[in-house]
């Protein structure tokens, strides 16, 4: 989503089977692991919100993990059948020690999908919960936009930002998935 938005394209949604491949695995991991990026914006939406494509990014699922937890997380994700896939970021120093894991399934609709993990290390990260999911404060959250995460024109991103510069906190608020 770092592109910028073609606004024909506004009223996509997500496949239901994306959304329930993201929470199977993210609920297996729920107690060691710190949501980032679009799943993190999907977790202080409103609940049961409309799943548009261009509100919040689910193409793959970004996680900070303590290192200290680093090797059940690792345990569990290879036992459900996620596989180290090698990037062009696996080389370059980073403070991250970035990982990317990936399984992909065939769905009886006879689609092929793959699930993809994007796990970042972090010894000390501020955080906030919400409905009992750990995700990435949302003063760091916004700060990620220049570098972790590229879905700075997201509608939530975006919405955020104007709710925080209006003094209002925007967990819960309708707004993070409504189109423009």
């Amino acid at each position: 989503m770092g592109a910028k938005h073609n606004i024909k394209r506004y009223g996509e949604l997500w496949p239901n089977y994306r959304i329930e491949l993201g929470l199977e695995i993210l609920e297996k991991l729920k107690q060691w692991i710190v949501i980032s990026g679009g799943w993190a914006w999907h977790f202080m939406s409103e609940e049961n919100h409309t799943e548009y494509k261009h509100a919040h990014d689910h193409k793959d699922i970004d996680i900070f993990v303590h290192p200290k937890n680093v090797a059940q997380v690792m345990r569990i994700l290879l036992e459900e059948g996620f596989e180290k896939v090698w990037t062009r970021y696996d080389h370059l120093p980073s403070d991250e020690n970035f990982r990317r894991y990936e399984k992909t399934i065939w769905l009886d609709i006879g689609r092929e999908v793959r699930t993809t993990i994007d796990f970042f290390e972090a010894t000390s990260l501020e955080t906030t919960t919400v409905n009992g999911w750990h995700i990435v404060a949302l003063k760091t959250l916004l700060s990620f936009y220049s570098n972790i995460h590229s879905s700075n024109n997201c509608w939530a991103v975006k919405t955020a930002v104007e709710l925080v510069a209006q003094g209002k906190n925007p967990i819960g608020n309708p707004l993070l998935s409504k189109m423009p």
